[in-house]
């Protein structure tokens, strides 16, 4: 094995002592990197024939004085890679190398390289940033979603099981004030077919996580930071394929496959598919529908709840052309239904209504570096989804928890009588361009253009005018920025943003003057706002980084927002675009104490001060969500992380976030006595969780070839505020939640690889809520089979 290897040159460096020659010596010095160019740190580097060991930095950089007019043979070992030997004949001159370690396909699939893949991702970039490398989950049942839930800062909070909706809050920013991307392409259009939580975790080959400021290449409109979700850069023939089924009669299935010609032909394929019945038990209050009579605390199972999705995407096109590095075009398309069981509350319950959604999205990728000069890069991506979007609501009846229900003769609905069918007609189009020059010198021009059109009719009232009224938004956000890498020791970098956004809808008036008479009339709004922003790092020493940023940013309200999704969030027109100042200071530390163990940590400090911060609330009948300004919150926190490795068999880390959101509108609109949340803590926002994760490895545990994987995850969550704490005596918490997960992996064979996993997720089977006392699935089990070969 690669780390017995590592062990025995350990042993040989620590008892073999350079002999101090009388003649002249040379100085030999090098940089070792991957094929991506990407440097490779702790590489071990065995020089023959004086049994001497070297390592290099975190630069990938080495150096050494030899004696002159001898040859030498130098073996790179390193995990992950395979072992490569360079011959030299050392002159009287200083002589430099380049060396390329070629990837060890089955050690990257089976250990996290501690290496410059990810890592270089987090500290040469000035902002505050974490990724999550997602091949080491790729054995696990978890989707995007599930597994940004254990990154700090990071809350990832559902209404219900598989399909639910989701509301991801980073650093105390939730909903759309954080943005998500797929390789740079935002995800704000692709409908209810594509979200995190139905998206397996085997698409992604990292996540990014930025916090606070966000790079301009990604061109968002992000109040508190984005997620860029970053796929396989396929560049060999695989096929990876997994099965799962588990508690509540839940199926998931993927298989990612691509086809790379010796001629850059390319084909990609990626297919997933996921079904729930979401009949998991849930402890509330029912009242007899014929008696009225009143049964508290009752432990009910959940009733019309069934999820399923698919989704394909196919792309092919060329890699590795003169003129494109890469050119794809490519189709996503794939379908929903989605049985909807209670309202923004538990006390409100469903049986029949239920929905569905569809995607048929053509798409385009071009890129291309060095574009007719060196160090010229240009990115291009466009994509528009025909999608649609369906609610049928055609049973009138009113059901409890019991699954009785009155039905009703005349027609109607549980919520609204409707068969009401859109198309919400998304389209996005990116473009990028970035110059290096003098090679510390970077500037990069960016432009994201959005356009939403909603048209849609209902076949229960197709003569409904209020159908053809305009429900249409177009955003355009222009970002620019100048970089400054100094020796790799320091980076700067200033930018700017034009924010842009264009509303059409309708608004009631009364024409006559004449109570009862109202009509509609057609209005056009628009907003552009100037954003600004500096980002700074530095390396104290190789191995501690120091991080600062800031930003002044504008967060567009999202159609959904304005025009409501049509099932539990009602729009609101009167929403204005939020802002806020963003301040993030920071350092990382990671510290390789010798060949076995090694030790990362992180710690960030942030500040945001937003002006009519955007957050939801009950709408006036507490049946659904509605989206509200709240003129100013300012938030306050910190966030720390540790983590430590030994060799490739032991991972222990650990998480804590504690984030103090708080309304700082002393004098609401029209009022002159302060008001009575002024400085209150923001409600429904958890303020104090963590996670903590143990992995153990077990190689060769059944054979050669055969490994054992035993993981550990633990979830807390601090008990919060539901309702504001200043309105009456009783506080309302949602109760403090410890939850804790299992999983276990047999792997076995080496070109092709087979794994066999078992989980359980909240083992304790402890109550978990996330939404206004929406209760998620207890105890849960599953078992997963998966085979991938390259």
């Amino acid at each position: 094995m690669q780390y017995n290897k590592i062990l025995s040159i350990v042993f040989l460096c620590s008892f073999f002592a350079y002999p101090a020659f009388a003649q002249q010596n040379t100085n030999l010095n090098g940089l070792v990197t991957d094929h991506s160019g990407n440097f490779i740190p702790g590489v071990l580097i065995k020089i023959s024939p004086i049994s001497k060991g070297i390592v290099t930095d975190a630069d990938g950089k080495f150096s050494v004085n030899l004696p002159s007019g001898k040859n030498y043979s130098l073996e790179f070992s390193f995990l992950g890679f395979l072992d490569y030997t360079e011959k030299i004949t050392l002159g009287f001159e200083t002589k430099s190398l380049r060396i390329t370690l070629s990837d060890d396909t089955n050690e990257l699939e089976e250990f996290t390289v501690l290496g410059k893949s990810e890592l270089r991702e987090i500290v040469e970039k000035a902002f505050n940033v974490e990724v999550v490398d997602a091949r080491k989950l790729h054995h696990t049942n978890l989707d995007l979603g599930h597994a940004l839930d254990r990154v700090s800062g990071v809350r990832v909070r559902e209404s219900g099981g598989v399909g639910s909706r989701m509301n991801f809050s980073l650093n105390g920013f939730s909903g759309k004030q954080v943005k998500f991307f797929i390789d740079g392409i935002p995800m704000d259009d692709f409908g209810s077919s594509f979200q995190l939580n139905n998206i397996p975790i085997n698409l992604a080959e990292r996540i990014e996580v930025y916090k606070g400021v966000v790079p301009i290449g990604l061109g968002a409109d992000a109040l508190g930071g984005a997620v860029n979700i970053v796929t396989k850069n396929v560049q060999k023939n695989y096929v990876d394929v997994s099965y799962s089924y588990g508690s509540f009669n839940t199926h998931r299935s993927v298989i990612n496959t691509a086809y790379v010609a010796k001629s850059g032909f390319t084909i990609q394929l990626n297919a997933f598919q996921n079904y729930s019945d979401n009949k998991y038990w849930v402890d509330v209050d029912v009242a007899d529908i014929e008696t009225g009579k009143y049964y508290p605390d009752q432990r009910v199972r959940r009733f019309h709840d069934t999820y399923h999705n698919e989704t394909f995407i196919a792309q092919l096109g060329v890699q590795g052309k003169p003129y494109a590095d890469k050119l794809l075009v490519g189709l996503t398309t794939g379908k929903n239904y989605s049985e909807i069981q209670t309202g923004a509350r538990l006390v409100t319950v469903f049986g029949q209504w239920h929905r569905k959604g569809t995607i048929l999205m053509p798409t385009f990728k071009y890129q291309k570096n060095d574009l007719f000069i060196q160090g010229l890069d240009v990115n291009v991506n466009a994509n528009y989804n025909f999608g649609s979007e369906q609610n049928i609501d055609t049973v009138n009846r009113r059901y409890n928890w019991f699954q009785q229900y009155k039905e009703y003769d005349v027609p109607g609905g549980e919520r609204s009588y409707t068969l009401y069918k859109f198309n919400n007609n998304n389209a996005v189009l990116t473009a990028n361009v970035h110059y290096n020059f003098g090679k510390i010198h970077t500037i990069a021009l960016s432009n994201v253009f959005n356009s939403f059109n909603r048209i849609g009719s209902d076949a229960l009232n197709p003569e409904n005018d209020r159908y053809e009224e305009p429900r249409k938004s177009q955003k355009n956000i222009t970002g620019l920025s100048y970089q400054l890498n100094w020796e790799e020791k320091a980076s700067i970098s200033a930018f700017s943003k034009i924010y842009n956004q264009t509303n059409y809808f309708t608004l009631s008036y009364n024409p006559s003057g004449e109570y009862g008479d109202v009509a509609y009339r057609n209005e056009r709004e628009n907003f552009t706002y100037p954003g600004f922003g500096l980002t700074a790092s530095y390396f104290i020493t190789g191995n501690i980084l120091a991080k600062a940023s800031f930003e002044k940013s504008y967060r567009l309200p999202e159609p959904e927002e304005l025009f409501g999704d049509m099932v539990n969030l009602q729009g609101n027109l009167d929403l204005k675009p939020e802002t806020s100042y963003n301040y993030n200071v920071g350092f990382s530390i990671w510290k390789q104490l010798n060949v076995d163990h090694r030790i990362d940590i992180s710690a960030n400090g942030f500040y945001r001060d937003a002006k009519d911060f955007i957050r939801p609330r009950l709408n006036n009948n507490q049946t659904m969500q509605v989206m509200d300004n709240l003129y100013s919150v300012t938030n306050i926190g910190v966030e720390g992380e540790i983590r430590w490795t030994f060799k490739s068999l032991i991972s222990a880390g650990a998480n804590i976030t504690y984030q103090n959101l708080r309304n700082n509108t002393e004098f609401e609109e029209g009022q002159t006595i302060p008001s009575v949340v002024y400085r209150d803590r923001v409600p429904n926002m958890p303020y104090l969780f963590g996670n903590g994760d143990v992995s153990v490895m077990w190689q060769d545990a059944f054979g050669k070839g055969n490994d054992f994987n035993f993981g550990y995850n633990l979830l807390y969550v601090h008990a919060f505020y539901l309702y504001w704490p200043s309105l009456g005596s009783e506080k309302f918490d949602v109760p403090q939640q410890l939850s804790h997960d299992i999983n276990l992996t047999y792997t076995s064979g080496q070109k092709g690889k087979l794994q066999l996993i078992a989980e359980c997720r909240n083992i304790l089977d402890s109550k978990l809520y996330d939404n206004f006392s929406l209760q998620k699935p207890g105890r849960s089990f599953s078992g997963k089979i998966r085979y991938f070969i390259y």
